[in-house]
């Protein structure tokens, strides 16, 4: 019986070794996938993180539930059906005018510097992939976003941390972001 149990219990440790590895090594392992309501747009979440309501804010709001001040979400906005993302600027420019108008306008304290900004093609869609830090009077938080136009409307999905924690979530934040695909 004690034979037994022992080779039970190195199987039990086995398998869920063997588990724990499968899902390391996934490509989207310890990401959740998260669907429109109308089955329009689709893209990946951290598991872990929750989904919060607001109200007169982004359509979607996710936070990470032990670093609650890790923060998702994605901004919906209308435009007209003849715009497309290149009609607005470069990615540069584009990047410009969100900090100036939605994430730091004038009066708010908050001051925007642009890492990086980039244009990335993927399925028939042009995407603008930023950068930002963002310093605020007591903190700075580091942002990544992605910006598209599809039919008539501007998305924007955007990640935000505590500069503190950049470096071990860039490679999350990352997936991300370009995760965002249209499905219709």
């Amino acid at each position: 019986m004690v034979n037994f149990l022992r080779t039970s219990s190195r199987f039990l440790f086995a398998f869920f070794l063997a588990i724990l590895l499968v899902a390391c090594n996934s490509n989207t392992g310890g990401m959740e996938s998260f669907q429109s309501p109308d089955g329009r747009y689709a893209f990946l979440y951290p598991t872990g993180w929750t989904r919060v309501a607001v109200n007169d804010g982004p359509q979607v709001v996710f936070h990470d539930l032990i670093n609650s001040d890790e923060t998702l979400s994605l901004v919906v906005s209308k435009v007209d059906e003849s715009i497309d993302l290149s009609k607005l600027g470069d990615p540069d420019s584009v990047g410009v005018a969100i900090f100036n108008n939605v994430i730091a306008p004038e009066g708010t304290g908050r001051e925007i510097e642009l890492v990086e900004a980039k244009a990335r093609d993927n399925n028939d869609h042009t995407f603008y992939d930023l950068e930002y830090i963002v310093h605020l009077q007591n903190r700075d938080r580091h942002e990544l976003a992605t910006v598209v136009i599809d039919r008539g409307t501007l998305y924007t999905l955007a990640t935000s941390t505590n500069e503190t924690r950049w470096l071990r979530v860039k490679n999350l934040f990352e997936t991300v972001v370009t995760s965002l695909t249209f499905l219709i």
